[in-house]
């Protein structure tokens, strides 16, 4: 499946500035240039991976994108739809839902979902994930837009081995699409 969609996904590697998290995404700007829902991964976009609720300045940045998108355009992909995560966003930002039973990114169900949910196109929808071959192709394969972010939320200090991992495997996939 990555492999068709190598060069589109090596040019946003290009493209992508190496520091770049979700915080220098301005919903505002998001919404001038035609986008109208989003699509957000939990780990490392939105806090690091195994938390139970975004980091703060995450949550500040949730508040500005329901203000311009509101709540029921801005939906969480996470392999995790459920417990602490789910119920943390109930009780903070009741509009914003959970995808779940689809299949898992790379899958476009996800995002087909989320079209259907935020009632827009899905060329309207941005993916936004810290991970190339699962969230940014799942983008490519639905006709969305990707947002890749190069500089996840991490903790070396609470989950050295998970994110060591991850770190080797967002490593792994830029290698992969560097390809010729």
């Amino acid at each position: 499946m990555g492999w068709r969609y190598r060069q589109q996904l090596r040019q946003l590697v290009v493209e992508t500035p190496v520091t770049s998290t979700l915080l220098d995404q301005d919903p505002a700007a998001l919404a001038a240039c035609g986008v109208q829902a989003l699509a957000l991964d939990f780990d490392g976009v939105l806090a690091h991976h195994g938390a139970d609720q975004p980091l703060p300045d995450v949550t500040d940045w949730l508040r500005r994108a329901v203000a311009v998108f509101g709540a029921e355009r801005v939906c969480i992909l996470s392999n995790r739809p459920f417990g602490p995560r789910v119920d943390w966003f109930a009780t903070h930002f009741p509009g914003i839902g959970f995808v779940s039973g689809v299949r898992k990114k790379p899958y476009p169900n996800g995002l087909i979902k989320t079209g259907e949910l935020a009632s827009v196109p899905l060329s309207s929808i941005l993916m936004v994930d810290d991970r190339l071959l699962t969230g940014c192709l799942s983008a490519l394969l639905a006709g969305s837009r990707p947002c890749y972010i190069r500089n996840p939320f991490r903790s070396y200090q609470l989950h050295p081995v998970k994110e060591f991992f991850f770190m080797l495997l967002r490593r792994a996939e830029r290698c992969f699409v560097a390809l010729p």
